[in-house]
C-alpha cells in the first residue's frame, strides 16, 4: 500500500454479515468485492467472554469500512467466521466443518512475550508474500485504554491485514527512526511526510529537554522522539502510524453546522437534529430560534464523533418525519437538511414516499463515498444540492449550509455571505485579504476562522476606521478549532483587513467566513444566486454557469464575477462571468452573468463557487431595456371610435438612476452536479465557437460596417481561426443554404480573444446595382481545428435612397383604415420579435429562488 492511500472510514452501503460457523472452508477468498470467509479462532486457554466476541465483531465492522475508502472502495470483509472454543458452553454455538485453529487468519490467545499486548502479524517472507496470522490478545480486545496507544482497533485489524493478506511491511523503523533529508535537516521516518508534530527528548543525551544531533552520524541521539498530532490535515498511510486520523470530516461538519444555528437559520425558525447510520438518533426535538441561547442550545447537540456502521437514509429521514410531525401534525412545506458521506443502496426504495410528502430535501454530499442518488432526491422535490469536497483548503461544507436559507421571500432576514476563503498556509506565514462591508448589509456580521491544529493562529482584523480586533476579542473554541467574532450593531462600511498568521511549526489550512444581514429593513441587500444549466451532464454536452447579481429585484452591473468550478480531487477551473450579450450572455447588461463550461478533467461531482467584487464606483441597478414584458397597448378602434388608455408611464433610463452603493463583495455557493462520460486525457477538440449572437450591421456611403462580439476557439473560451461571412437579398436563403450566398473576403481579418468588439467593414457587389437597397449578412466562426460555429443572428443593411416625393393626390384614407394598418405593422412586428425572444430564451435558464430550511 502506497504512501498517503490511507483515508478514514465513512458510512457506506456495505454490510458486514457476522456469523459464529459456516458452511465452508477455512481459507479466505475474494469474491467480487468482498473477502469471504475470513477465519478468527480463540484459543481454548481464553476464558468464555461475550464481550470479547462484541468487540471481534465491531472491530472487523470498522475494518471493513476503512479498508473500503482506503482502497478507494475496491474491497471490503463480506463476512467472518469465528471458531469457538469446545470449553465455551453459555451458548448453543453450530458445530465447524473444515475450520480449524491452525487454519485461522486471526487468532486471539494470550500475550506472546515479546509482544505482550501489541498486535502483530507473523511474516516471515519476502515483500509481497502473505503472511501466517494475525495475534490479537483478548486484553487488547476488552479493555479500550489500549485504544489511545494503538488506535481505533478496526485501524489496527487493516493495518495488520496489509501484513498478511499483501505481504508489506511498516513504513517506520524504531531502530532507526530520523534520517537526513537532502536539505542537510534531520526530520522523522514518516509518511505521509507532511503530518505535522513536535520532537521531545526525555533522556540524558537531551539539552535543556532539545533533542541533540550526533556528530557522528548527523541524526538525534538516543531519547528523541517524534510525538505527532492527534488531529491531522495530512492523510497518513495505513502503515506508518494507523491511530493516526486524518478524517476531520465531524469536526469540519460541527463548523459548518454550527455556523448555520448561529449565524444564519432566520429568527422565528423550527428546528431539529436528528443523526443516523443504520439506525438513526433524535438529537433535538424542533425547537423555535427567538433568542441566542436556543442557538447555542441547538449547537451543542451536533454530534461529536463520526457514527460507525452502515448507512441508512430512509431511516434518516423517516426519523426526521416523525420530528416535524410531532411539532405540526404533517410534514407538509418542511424542509430537511440532508448530510450524507456513506453509499446507500436502499435510498431508492424510500424516493417514492419521500417525494410524496410535501416535504423540502436540501443535500449536501460529503466526500467522495455519498451515495449518488442524494442529487436526485433534491431535484425531485424542489431542493438545493450541495457537493463538499475532503479537499482542506475549501469551505464548502461552510458554502453549502450558508446558501440554505429560507424561500419565504423575506430576504431582509436572510443570511448574506459576504467572504469564504481558506488557504493552506505555511509556518510561521500570512493569510490575509481585503473583505468589502458596503451599505446594504451590516447587521450580524460574523467573521469566523478555522484552523486545524490544537492552537488558534494569530488573528488581528482591521475595520474601516483602524480599530484593531485580535485573539482576545474573538470567542475561541479550541476543541471545535474556531473562532467567531461579532460585530456589535452594524458594522463600518468600507475594507476591512483580516491576516491569519500560522503559528504552528508545520503548516495547515486556514479560513476565514464572513457573513452579514441587511442592513436596513426597507432597503434590500446586494445579493448572489448562482446555478448551473444541468445538474447531470454527459460529455461532451456543454454547461452553463449563471450568477445573478441583484439588488432587490434591481440588476447590479459592472460586477466582477469569478466561477470556481471544483472536482473532487483535480485541480479548479476558475472562470470569469459576462453579462455582455455574446456567447452563452443572451441579454446583455440584464445583471446575469455567464459563461460556458465544458473542460472537466474527471468523472464525479463538482462544486460551483461564485465570487463577486465591485469597486467603489457609480453603478447601474437597472436595465435600460426590461426583461420579457407585456405589451402596452396605447387604445382601441371600438364600433368605429377610437378609445384611448391613458399615456404609459415613463421609463427612468439609466443615466436617471445612477448611484453610488460603493464597493461591496459577496461568495454564494452554487451547488453541485454530476458529470459522466469523460475521456481520459489528451483528447480531441470536439467543442466548436459558440454562435454569435449580436451582430449588427449598418451603412456609410457604400460600405458597411459590421460589429460583434468575438467568439472563442471552444465555445467562448480562447481565439477562433477565422470568420466566414456571407452576404444575401434573402434571410431565408442565408438560414436554409449559408454555404450557397455570396462569400465576404475576410483574409485581413483576424479573429480577436473570446469577449473582445470586433469591426469589420467591406463594400458589397451588389449595392453597384441601383435596385439592390436591402442586403443580409451572416457570420459563422471557425476554430483550429476547422469546427464551425452555428449561423449568427441574421444582420440587415439599408442601402440609402433618396425619399420619393410624398403622394399629394385627392385619394382620402379613413382614419379607421389608416389606424388599422398601422396595427397590422405593430402586429406583425411584435410577432417576429416574439419569436425571435422566444427562441433565444430558451437557452437560458430562469435563477432558482431561494427555500425555506430545517435543520435535522
Amino acid at each position: 500500500m502506497r504512501c498517503g492511500d490511507g483515508a478514514a472510514a465513512a458510512a457506506g452501503w456495505l454490510r458486514t454479515l457476522l456469523t459464529l460457523a459456516a458452511a465452508r472452508g477455512a481459507a479466505v477468498l475474494l469474491q467480487g468485492n468482498g473477502y469471504d470467509g475470513l477465519l478468527v479462532a480463540i484459543n481454548p486457554q481464553v476464558p468464555e467472554d461475550q464481550k470479547l466476541l462484541a468487540n471481534i465483531k465491531e472491530m472487523i465492522t470498522e475494518a471493513s469500512f476503512y479498508l473500503f475508502n482506503a482502497t478507494q472502495r475496491r474491497v471490503y470483509f463480506q463476512n467472518i467466521k469465528i471458531l469457538i472454543p469446545a470449553t465455551w458452553k453459555a451458548n448453543s454455538y453450530g458445530k465447524p466443518k473444515h475450520e480449524s485453529y491452525e487454519k485461522a487468519e486471526v487468532i486471539v490467545a494470550a500475550p506472546y512475550w515479546k509482544h505482550g499486548d501489541e498486535p502483530y502479524t507473523l511474516q516471515y517472507g519476502e515483500c509481497g508474500n502473505m503472511g501466517k496470522y494475525i495475534h490479537f490478545t483478548p486484553n487488547f480486545l476488552v479493555n479500550d485504554y489500549l485504544i489511545d496507544v494503538y488506535g481505533s482497533r478496526g485501524r489496527v485489524f487493516v493495518h495488520e491485514w496489509a501484513h498478511l493478506r499483501w505481504g508489506v511491511f511498516d513504513e517506520y523503523n524504531n531502530e532507526k527512526p530520523f534520517y537526513i533529508t537532502g536539505q542537510n535537516q534531520v526530520k522523522v521516518t514518516r509518511c505521509a511526510s507532511d503530518l505535522t508534530g513536535i520532537y521531545i527528548c526525555e533522556k540524558k543525551s537531551c539539552t535543556e529537554g532539545n533533542c541533540v544531533i550526533n556528530q557522528l552520524t548527523g541524526l538525534f541521539k538516543e531519547g528523541c522522539a517524534f510525538i505527532p498530532e492527534r488531529t491531522q490535515t495530512a492523510k497518513s498511510s495505513v502503515m506508518y502510524m494507523q491511530s493516526l486520523s486524518s478524517d476531520d470530516r465531524i469536526n469540519r461538519l460541527r463548523q459548518a453546522a454550527e455556523l448555520y444555528l448561529l449565524q444564519v437559520v432566520e429568527d422565528n425558525s423550527y428546528v431539529g437534529i436528528v443523526t443516523f447510520n443504520n439506525e438513526g438518533e433524535i438529537r433535538s426535538q424542533l425547537r423555535q430560534i427567538v433568542n441566542k441561547d436556543i442557538r447555542k442550545q441547538l449547537a451543542s447537540y451536533l454530534p461529536t464523533a463520526a457514527p460507525t456502521g452502515g448507512t441508512n437514509i430512509c431511516v434518516g429521514l423517516q426519523l426526521g418525519f416523525e420530528v416535524i410531525k410531532k411539532q405540526d401534525g404533517n410534514i407538509y412545506g418542511s424542509e430537511i437538511i440532508l448530510l450524507s458521506a456513506g453509499e446507500d443502496g436502499g435510498i431508492i426504495e424510500c424516493f417514492s414516499n419521500v417525494i410524496n410528502s410535501g416535504s423540502i430535501i436540501h443535500t449536501i454530499a460529503l466526500g467522495p463515498s455519498a451515495a449518488k442518488e442524494v442529487e436526485q432526491l433534491a431535484h425531485e422535490t424542489g431542493g438545493l444540492a450541495f457537493f463538499a469536497s475532503d479537499r482542506l483548503d475549501s469551505n464548502d461544507l461552510i458554502d453549502g449550509f450558508s446558501a440554505i436559507s429560507s424561500g419565504n421571500g423575506d430576504t431582509f432576514s436572510h443570511s448574506i455571505q459576504i467572504e469564504s476563503a481558506g488557504e493552506r498556509t505555511e509556518s510561521y506565514k500570512q493569510f490575509s485579504r481585503t473583505v468589502t462591508i458596503d451599505s446594504t448589509v451590516g447587521k450580524d456580521t460574523f467573521f469566523v476562522v478555522t484552523w486545524q491544529t490544537a492552537e488558534p493562529p494569530r488573528i488581528t482584523l482591521l475595520d474601516p476606521n483602524g480599530k484593531n480586533y485580535t485573539n482576545k476579542d474573538f470567542e475561541v473554541n479550541t476543541v471545535l478549532q474556531v473562532a467567531r467574532l461579532q460585530i456589535p450593531g452594524i458594522a463600518e462600511v468600507g475594507e476591512w483587513t483580516y491576516a491569519l498568521t500560522n503559528t504552528h511549526p508545520s503548516p495547515q489550512v486556514l479560513t476565514m467566513t464572513v457573513t452579514s444581514r441587511a442592513a436596513n429593513s426597507t432597503i434590500p441587500a446586494i445579493n448572489v444566486k448562482a446555478h448551473v444549466s444541468s445538474d447531470r451532464n454527459e460529455y461532451p454536452r456543454s454547461m452553463v454557469v449563471y450568477a445573478q447579481v441583484s439588488q432587490g429585484l434591481s440588476p447590479i452591473l459592472g460586477a466582477n464575477v469569478t466561477a470556481v468550478i471544483k472536482p473532487e480531487t483535480g485541480d479548479p477551473l476558475i472562470l470569469e462571468l459576462l453579462d455582455n450579450g455574446a456567447g452563452s450572455d443572451v441579454v446583455k447588461n440584464d445583471g446575469v452573468y455567464s459563461r460556458y463550461i465544458y473542460s472537466f478533467s474527471e468523472n464525479g461531482r463538482y462544486n460551483l463557487k461564485v465570487r463577486v467584487q465591485q469597486a467603489n464606483k457609480t453603478v447601474r441597478p437597472h436595465p435600460t431595456v426590461l426583461w420579457s414584458h407585456s405589451m402596452y397597448i396605447p387604445g382601441y378602434i371600438e364600433n368605429g371610435k377610437i378609445q384611448m388608455n391613458p399615456p404609459r408611464p415613463s421609463v427612468i433610463s439609466n443615466e436617471d438612476i445612477q448611484t453610488r452603493v460603493g464597493g461591496f463583495s459577496r461568495t454564494a455557493s452554487g451547488g453541485s452536479f454530476i458529470m459522466s462520460a469523460v475521456p481520459t486525457r489528451p483528447h480531441t477538440d470536439v467543442f466548436p465557437p459558440c454562435k454569435i449572437i449580436d451582430l449588427h450591421a449598418r451603412t456609410a456611403n457604400d460600405v458597411i460596417i459590421l460589429s460583434w462580439t468575438a467568439s472563442g476557439d471552444d465555445l467562448d473560451q480562447g481565439q477562433a481561426a477565422s470568420y466566414e461571412i456571407r452576404t444575401s437579398e434573402s434571410p431565408l436563403e442565408l438560414r436554409d443554404n449559408f454555404d450557397k450566398t455570396m462569400l465576404v473576403n475576410t483574409s485581413d481579418l483576424t479573429p480577436q480573444h473570446a469577449g473582445y468588439k470586433e469591426i469589420f467593414v467591406f463594400k458589397p457587389e451588389a449595392f453597384a446595382t441601383e435596385n439592390v437597397t436591402i442586403i443580409y449578412v451572416a457570420v459563422r466562426v471557425i476554430d483550429k481545428a476547422s469546427l464551425h460555429s452555428d449561423v449568427s443572428n441574421i444582420a440587415q443593411a439599408v442601402k440609402f435612397v433618396p425619399p420619393m416625393d410624398y403622394l399629394t393626390g385627392n385619394t382620402e384614407y379613413s382614419i379607421s383604415r389608416i389606424v388599422l394598418l398601422g396595427f397590422g405593422l405593430i402586429t406583425a412586428i411584435c410577432l417576429i420579435t416574439s419569436v425571435t425572444i422566444c427562441a433565444l430564451k430558451k437557452r437560458k435558464k430562469v435563477v432558482n429562488t431561494e427555500t425555506a430550511t430545517t435543520l435535522l
